[in-house]
């Protein structure tokens, strides 16, 4: 995948992302995401695991919506891209959780085909830093 055509669908599912985190719908993660959708997050957290097909990416992303008050915001910093079909991005989130302002930063690990987000892998860069913000 290009590097250019990465940072526009990345662009597109953190600002789809950001929409939900906000309250919306999140209508236009269902284009962006592939019905059979993977999405890991590591840890021991309230958000950690293995979510597998579409509704189970979005009720996570719901959940986290929630325990963040809609705060939850999303900034992407950088993309990798190389031969094939996976992309990496660095970004920052922000969220207040339990009214205390938190900042983290992750690298998404993401398998793209026609256009579509198959699967994530989330890599905070502190893991016991982001396990203390999403709680135990």
């Amino acid at each position: 995948m290009n590097r250019d055509a990465a940072i526009g669908l990345l662009d597109r599912l953190h600002e789809a992302q950001n929409e939900l985190y906000a309250g919306g719908s999140g209508a236009a993660l269902r284009q962006l995401l592939a019905p059979s959708v993977t999405w890991t997050v590591p840890g021991e957290n309230r958000i950690a695991g293995t979510y597998r097909g579409l509704e189970q990416v979005l009720d996570y992303f719901r959940r986290r919506r929630d325990l963040a008050h809609r705060t939850f915001q999303m900034l992407r910093r950088d993309i990798l891209v190389g031969d094939g079909d996976r992309v990496a991005a660095l970004v920052d989130g922000f969220a207040t959780i339990r009214d205390v302002d938190h900042r983290w930063s992750t690298v998404g690990l993401y398998d793209v085909i026609d256009q579509r987000i198959t699967a994530c892998w989330l890599l905070p860069l502190d893991q016991h830093a982001f396990d203390a913000i999403w709680g135990g």
